[in-house]
């Protein structure tokens, strides 16, 4: 069976999203404003985008018969999350234009391909080297050096999978707590702050990216982003050029975050490339109020062959998370003058979990 030939959709077409949680659930949200109606497939659980999304399925995604009827009723497919399994992009996208596309999810899903595709494009990455044994760990330490960071090759987000590695660790007790899997020994960044791009690019390689904004983390969870960074317009333009060239040779399409660390270097600043996310992101949720296109108004127009709308942004603007009981505030946050509040709909608060955001949004004078 050939791939098909992606082409761009008009409203009334029907796009699905693999995957059920908040970001499929903001992403249905945008598409309803185009006229676009969504299809959701996720396994069984807690699935927000099931409550906003015009039909669902849920099976796990390597059930191949589910799979085929998600396709039938689709005119193309995206996903929330960058874990979806290989196969399922190959069948998926052997039926359905798929975006972003399967080299996008290769690349990005293992951090030892990532490192290795950022750097061969000349980009300044964190010195790493490939970790499948306590040998190749001890020989790493030795070369690298500490501190540094041990992670697993795939899988792990928000602090997971991974752990630290310090003068004097155990590196056998270490090794055992990522579970032994294959993964990726990471040097130490002396960076002075966490920033990140998000960027789109369109079916007819149209870019755009929102400014560079900075993040604030807690407890390895995106806690706070602010927008404008902090930051020199030479890195500013920096980060974005790396973003743009990062999408220009995976051949995107849709929406990605860069995130990036930034390092004061002699009086300058220097950036590095940390992750690639291939798919709507946290750090970009404040564009929900704070830009004139939305992260996901911006990722359906692109997976869906539509022009790119502005990413110029309204004022200074600031996103908080609400992890676990920081949802319980949502009364106090409605009765806030400026604030906007956006639930995920998800049963339990739980430690950890995202329940929400809130975003407020400060114009700038001329």
């Amino acid at each position: 069976m050939s791939a098909p030939v992606p082409t761009g959709l008009a409203p009334g077409a029907v796009l699905g999203i693999l995957g059920g949680g908040q970001l499929a659930r903001m992403m249905a949200l945008a598409a309803a404003d185009l006229g676009i109606r969504c299809h959701v497939l996720a396994p069984e659980g807690d699935n927000p985008a099931f409550d906003v999304a015009a039909r669902h399925i849920v099976a796990e995604y390597e059930d191949e018969a589910a799979l085929a009827t998600f396709a039938e009723g689709v005119d193309a497919v995206t996903y929330e999350f960058e874990n979806v399994p290989a196969a399922t992009a190959a069948f998926l996208s052997q039926r359905k234009p798929l975006h972003p596309g399967a080299r996008a999810l290769a690349v990005t899903q293992d951090r030892l391909s990532e490192k290795r595709f950022v750097s061969e494009l000349g980009l300044d990455v964190a010195p790493f080297r490939a970790v499948d044994s306590l040998g190749d760990l001890e020989a790493a330490v030795a070369e690298i050096g500490c501190p540094a960071i041990l992670k697993t090759r795939r899988f792990g987000y928000d602090g997971k999978g991974q752990v630290k590695i310090a003068p004097g660790s155990d590196l056998a007790e270490a090794y055992d707590a990522i579970g032994r899997f294959p993964a990726i020994l990471e040097g130490f960044v002396p960076f002075v702050r966490e920033v990140s791009v998000v960027a789109a690019r369109g079916l007819d390689g149209a870019f755009a990216a929102f400014d560079v904004c900075e993040n604030e983390h807690r407890d390895h969870i995106l806690a706070f982003t602010r927008i404008p960074a902090n930051l020199t317009e030479t890195a500013s333009k920096a980060a974005i050029e790396a973003a743009h060239r990062i999408g220009e040779a995976l051949g995107y399409v849709g929406v990605f975050a860069v995130e990036l660390f930034v390092l004061e270097e002699a009086g300058t600043e220097r950036i590095v490339v940390n992750e690639i996310a291939p798919r709507v992101h946290n750090s970009g949720h404040w564009t929900s109020e704070g830009a004139q296109t939305s992260q996901f108004h911006q990722h359906v127009r692109a997976v869906c062959g539509f022009p790119l709308g502005s990413a110029e942004r309204r004022g200074r603007v600031e996103m908080e998370n609400l992890i676990g009981e920081a949802a319980l505030r949502w009364q106090a946050l409605l009765a806030e003058p400026g604030a906007h509040l956006h639930l995920y709909g998800k049963r339990e608060a739980r430690p950890g979990r995202k329940m929400g955001h809130v975003t407020r949004v400060t114009p700038e004078r001329p």
